[in-house]
């Protein structure tokens, strides 16, 4: 009979201890997403995507006038010069898919580069805010199941406060501002 009370009061008194244990939850991408410093890095990434796109279209007009003289003027040209003109073409078409590859993993690195600092200043804005409040784990809601709100403080508000990103601003609008730039930009291209 004691057994059966002392098991009954450890569960008793590790379920209060649970209960009072403060539990946030905050929404992550959306901070990372919406920080003004993410906006910096978005519009470098598009500046060296934007270089790099003509640069690319440069070598393809390249490719593509040499291709189109070497189809006209194939069947007046020797034998050496109609092979030194394939070498030729072959190497331009070479080097074009080498630069392909090459300038994706650099702008893979470079987001990389340019997005490492802004997840570590959500990350350690998060971390201090729940220090503050006294949250034993915050979680990203991203990555659960299920959570119920009613047992969770949502750390969003205040980390969005904390990081300068505006009230009405949400990954709606967000895409929204992305869409409008794209537009003007594809437009400014025509």
């Amino acid at each position: 009979m004691k057994k059966i009370l002392l098991i009954a009061a450890m569960a008793f008194a590790a379920t209060t201890g649970f209960a009072q244990q403060k539990f946030a939850h905050v929404n992550f991408q959306e901070l990372v997403q919406l920080m003004p410093d993410a906006d910096k890095a978005r519009e470098t990434i598009q500046a060296s995507s934007a270089e790099a796109q003509e640069t690319y279209q440069s070598m393809l007009d390249e490719f593509n006038a040499k291709y189109s003289t070497y189809n006209q003027k194939a069947g007046t040209w020797t034998q050496a010069i109609r092979e030194s003109k394939e070498k030729e073409l072959t190497e331009i078409q070479q080097r074009i898919q080498e630069f392909g590859q090459s300038v994706q993993a650099e702008l893979q690195q470079q987001e990389q580069s340019l997005m490492a600092p802004i997840y570590q200043k959500a990350n350690d804005t998060v971390k201090e805010l729940a220090k503050a409040a006294g949250f034993v784990y915050v979680f990203d809601v991203s990555t659960l199941l299920y959570y119920d709100e009613t047992q969770s403080v949502n750390l969003t508000p205040a980390a969005r406060k904390a990081l300068g990103i505006a009230e009405d601003r949400t990954l709606e609008s967000l895409q929204k501002e992305l869409q409008a730039k794209q537009a003007a930009a594809e437009s400014a291209q025509k």
